[in-house]
């Protein structure tokens, strides 16, 4: 990987990374305009991170009102000059946001709270929370699989997160609240970030506690990104009786809690822990239809109307097909903040967790088993998949988004890769794969999926391709790996004749109705979906 001294954003706008005069002049414009906004009874705010959770939730406290109508906040949305993401600053100061969503009211709030109201500003420079009443802190915490299938063997980074807790001590004031949003292994606030912040105000000469809190945020990219940030069920927590009272205060002036109450609870481990719950069950779900998947399509059973018919009964609505793997940012990891917590932090021994641990080795292994389906339905027409170019239809983790961490789709290519296959990606949310571009002040380029995988080196190269019907022509199969609705309703004559050939399709979410695989079958091709065992009864319907 070659060294960029710029920032080049998703649209390809090379940003150059700021040097230490730009670092002076930005902390005047912030202390400036501080100023302005306190004479206007407004609190600073300084939001930590403008990820896909931090920059929405700097604008829905930017856009918060006080009981007079008038804004109540202002918000500096922090980010560090990386060459990853130090294009989310001008870009968000331009009105713009650095997160593409399904949801309008994402641009809209951005584009209204830093252009018309001007409550919200976007900066680099860390000296920005020497002016915040409150910082909110979206640092990521990852966790390091060091290989698929057994996440035990692994461990959480807590290198950025423990930094951000020290820069926040030496620079808030005694008074500033500090609410910890980040999903954390359990006892991180108390154990982790407490004593930190309370040694570097004893050296500061700052007496009593810091004021720590902590609330995980639900955030849902998608249709309602906005709405799972303001419009939702919050828990949160305080390191003691004051810090509890701050973090409910300010979460009420900036949410919409009169609709959906805080869940107060008593200590921050209870609130770490309630996320980290609450994302292993949903993890559990999905793992446990795996087996099932695997079961339907070896025994000529069709998953999909098999969940269709237990969802019926209410207790059961919540049953989901699972699709090529479970992806996005908490699923794949957030169970195994709690088994690395369980003995590395809270200091026991012995092994208490399986399901936990099992459901994400399932989850991770799953999308694994498409590649081997892609394989199986060029041999049945008589094709290698060495050299072979396909089509993956969708890059990011779940419908509708542009979010590919961690997704199935990322494992999908990796292995088509490694198999040999020459591989063409196309997703409407997606402009550039971050994940796999590997920048090299990313800490993740050394950490993600890429080093598990052989032959590699030809997805430098990978560009995401605009047009989805040129980028069908000649492919030998195409791999539908998200619902995205332009993928929903295609037609199997106009995607035949895009590609111009017979070809292989396969379907990862059970998109397909029998209608149009029926159609596929009739044009030459040859159909295979997860949980689709029933497929083979369509074909043979065809040579009765």
């Amino acid at each position: 990987m070659k060294t960029r001294n710029v920032s080049i954003s998703p649209a390809g706008e090379e940003f150059p990374l700021p040097d230490a005069q730009a670092a002076a002049g930005e902390l005047e414009r912030l202390r400036g305009l501080a100023a302005e906004q306190r004479k206007l009874g407004r609190e600073v705010v300084v939001v930590m991170g403008v990820g896909f959770v931090g920059a929405v939730m700097a604008a829905v406290v930017a856009d918060s009102r006080k009981p007079d109508g008038e804004p109540g906040k202002f918000v500096i949305a922090l980010q560090r000059p990386s060459l990853r993401g130090y294009w989310k600053i001008p870009v968000l100061n331009r009105g713009v946001s650095p997160v593409k969503a399904e949801d309008p009211e994402v641009d809209e709030l951005i584009h209204r709270c830093v252009l018309e109201t001007r409550t919200l500003t976007a900066t680099f420079t860390e000296d920005a929370l020497e002016l915040a009443d409150v910082v909110v802190v979206d640092v990521q915490c990852n966790y390091q699989k060091n290989s698929l299938g057994d996440v035990r063997n692994g461990t959480t980074d807590m290198e950025a997160l423990e930094q951000a807790f020290r820069t926040i001590a030496e620079k808030i004031g005694p008074e500033t609240l500090v609410l910890i949003e980040t999903t954390v292994p359990p006892g991180t606030t108390e154990q982790i970030a407490f004593p930190i912040m309370k040694k570097i105000f004893e050296t500061r000469g700052i007496e009593g506690n810091p004021l720590l809190a902590h609330s995980y945020e639900r955030v849902m990219p998608g249709r309602h990104y906005v709405a799972s940030v303001r419009d939702y069920w919050r828990v949160c927590s305080g390191i003691d009786e004051r810090a509890r009272e701050r973090v409910v205060r300010f979460l009420e002036e900036v949410l919409n809690t009169k609709e959906y109450p805080l869940t107060v609870l008593d200590r921050p481990i209870e609130s770490e822990t309630a996320k980290i719950v609450e994302n292993s069950y949903r993890a559990a779900i999905l793992a446990f239809m795996d087996e099932w998947s695997l079961f339907a399509e070896r025994n000529g059973v069709d998953l999909k109307r098999v969940i269709e018919a237990v969802k019926v009964r209410p207790t059961h609505s919540n049953l989901i097909f699972p699709g090529p793997g479970i992806g996005g940012y908490c699923l794949p990891k957030d169970g195994a903040l709690g088994v690395w917590a369980y003995r590395h932090i809270l200091g026991w021994e012995d092994e208490i967790f399986r399901f936990t641990a099992q459901a994400i080795d399932t989850n991770d292994m799953r999308s694994l088993h498409v590649p081997q389906m892609v394989r199986d339905a060029l041999r049945n027409m008589g094709e290698a998949i060495a050299a072979a170019d396909i089509l993956l239809l969708g890059a990011s983790y779940r419908p509708d988004v542009g979010d590919t961490r961690y997704s199935g789709s990322e494992l999908i290519l990796r292995r088509l890769t490694e198999m040999g296959a020459s591989v063409r990606v196309h997703d409407p949310y997606v402009e550039s794969w971050g994940e796999i571009e590997g920048l090299e002040d990313d800490p993740e380029s050394s950490k993600g999926y890429g080093r598990f995988f052989a032959r590699q080196k030809n997805l430098e190269r990978l560009e995401i391709e605009p047009d989805m019907w040129k980028a069908m022509r000649g492919v030998k199969s195409i791999v539908i790996a998200v619902p995205h609705k332009h993928y929903l309703d295609l037609d199997p004559d106009r995607v035949a004749e895009a590609v111009g050939r017979p070809f292989a399709v396969v379907d990862c979410f059970c998109i397909l109705d029998d209608a149009r695989i029926l159609r596929y079958l009739q044009l030459g091709c040859e159909v295979k979906g997860l949980g689709r065992g029933h497929i083979r009864r369509l074909k043979d319907s065809l040579k009765g």
